[in-house]
């Protein structure tokens, strides 16, 4: 039995504790406001439940990319800084410099404290449709594994639609615990840059063992579609079970074991 505990600080930003390490995902800590990218101005509705400093130290930051200030803002990049080790993309690593390690989808590290160890694998991610790679730049999501049950799998989808690539880490990775970043995201087009409610039904077709803990749904003005709209979804097709909201800033505490549908 893994004991995994997930406390949502907000948008994509959840702390994850898990055999011993605490891993925090895309680090976002302003306070509400505007962000003016190249092509977009995103709008930050909600604070964060917990500070930078409310968190304290963490093992790893896995930050599925750096070029959206929903993703990492400027309270976000000041906390890199104070975390063990940072994850992100190839390119993201570029720009963020400093201890910041870049990985490829399907590269793996180990995180290791004392006689205990993680493995994190970076894996495919697409911030859109077909051909918006260009444009939304790299994205990887994760899969982390304690080194003594890699069948308690916990798969961190990043910003990504459901395509092939979100397909095969199900194939490779039975993960029991996923957390998709959901929220229909939608900026510039008629179309949505991370999952929807239908994306996040067929992960959880794919993940059929899994427990679906959602993150980035809500606090921004570019989400189409919120945690309640997944609620809706998922308890009219019967699954309803299998969803699980969390409340910001309030630890949620998951036990994961080897079995079909080993999660609670």
């Amino acid at each position: 039995m893994t004991e995994v505990r997930i406390t949502l600080i907000g948008g994509p930003t959840a702390l994850i504790e898990v055999e011993g390490f605490r891993l925090l995902t895309d680090p976002t800590f302003d306070a509400p406001g505007h962000y003016e990218l190249p092509h977009v101005t995103l709008e930050k509705l909600a604070a964060p439940s917990l500070s930078a400093e409310d968190i304290g130290a963490v093992d790893a930051v896995l930050l599925s990319h750096d070029q959206h200030a929903d993703n990492l803002d400027h309270g976000g990049r000041d906390f890199l800084g104070r975390a063990g080790r940072v994850l992100t993309t190839v390119a993201g690593a570029g720009r963020l410099g400093g201890k910041v390690e870049g990985l490829s989808p399907w590269q793996n590290v180990d995180l290791v404290k004392g006689d205990r160890a993680l493995t994190v694998t970076a894996t495919p991610a697409r911030h859109g449709p077909a051909g918006i790679e260009p444009l939304a730049g790299d994205v990887i999501g994760f899969v982390v594994a304690p080194k003594s049950a890699a069948g308690r799998a916990i798969y961190i989808t990043g910003d990504t639609v459901w395509y092939d690539g979100v397909a095969e880490v199900a194939r490779r990775f039975p993960a029991r615990l996923v957390l998709p970043f959901a929220g229909a995201a939608q900026t510039r087009g008629p179309f949505h840059l991370t999952m929807d409610t239908n994306d996040t039904i067929e992960t959880a077709r794919a993940f059929k063992d899994a427990l679906i803990v959602p993150v980035h749904t809500d606090g921004w003005a570019h989400f189409r579609q919120n945690a309640q709209d997944l609620k809706i979804s998922f308890d009219a097709l019967g699954f309803g079970a299998r969803l699980r909201l969390l409340s910001p800033g309030i630890p949620t505490t998951i036990e994961i074991d080897e079995t079909p549908t080993g999660v609670r």
